[in-house]
């Protein structure tokens, strides 16, 4: 999305530039370096291999690059977790996604809400922290299309009557984690718009 919308991308890895992980992300790591906007940034020689124990190293160039760190769910042991940590030592912004106490993912979430980080239910929540505004946009997007599964259970689901979240998770019979995380990615993709307090309806 960024890139298509001529923004700049810069992708933190935790190998040698000469290894692109996972091998799927090859294209997309040619885009971000041939539009001229972005980079491909690593602390690792050529050669090396996304070793676990490389991506703390990498999280924490994320954070200091990052104005703010957004989480969306986090078991207890998390690399998301050790990202926010890091922000946090950085001084930036943490934010996170609430989710039900019974998921898995959700204990880490919680847990930095607990502990001070903005609570999130939409992308208004982030730009208002940041004090940042919606532009209009300067080129002709397309329509996104769903990346996943969850993406694709939920979008035919929308239409431009509003719909609560709780039916959505009624309907989709998603977990609350899923729908809500999975709406919020949506929404910054522009494939959907929060119109009120858990309201959503097609962008387009």
């Amino acid at each position: 999305m960024v890139l298509d919308a001529g923004g700049r991308t810069i992708a933190v890895m935790a190998s040698g530039l000469d290894i692109i992980y996972p091998s799927e992300n090859t294209g997309l790591a040619r885009r971000i370096v041939e539009s001229g906007q972005g980079a491909l940034l690593t602390e690792f020689p050529l050669g090396v291999k996304p070793d676990s124990k490389n991506f703390p190293a990498r999280n924490r160039i994320i954070s200091g690059l990052s104005q703010g760190i957004l989480v969306t769910e986090a078991p207890k042991q998390s690399g998301a977790l050790i990202t926010a940590n890091f922000a946090l030592e950085h001084g930036r912004e943490v934010f996170a996604v609430p989710n039900g106490i019974y998921a898995m993912g959700s204990v880490g979430v919680n847990k930095l809400i607990q502990d001070g980080a903005h609570l999130v239910t939409d992308v208004q929540d982030i730009l208002m922290s940041l004090n940042l505004f919606m532009i209009p946009e300067q080129i002709e997007m397309q329509v996104a299309l769903p990346d996943n599964e969850e993406e694709g259970a939920l979008l035919p689901l929308l239409s431009h009557d509003p719909l609560h979240i709780d039916e959505i998770i009624r309907i989709s019979e998603l977990p609350t984690m899923t729908v809500t995380s999975t709406l919020m990615m949506m929404e910054m993709k522009g494939m959907i718009k929060q119109i009120s307090p858990m309201q959503y309806i097609l962008a387009r």
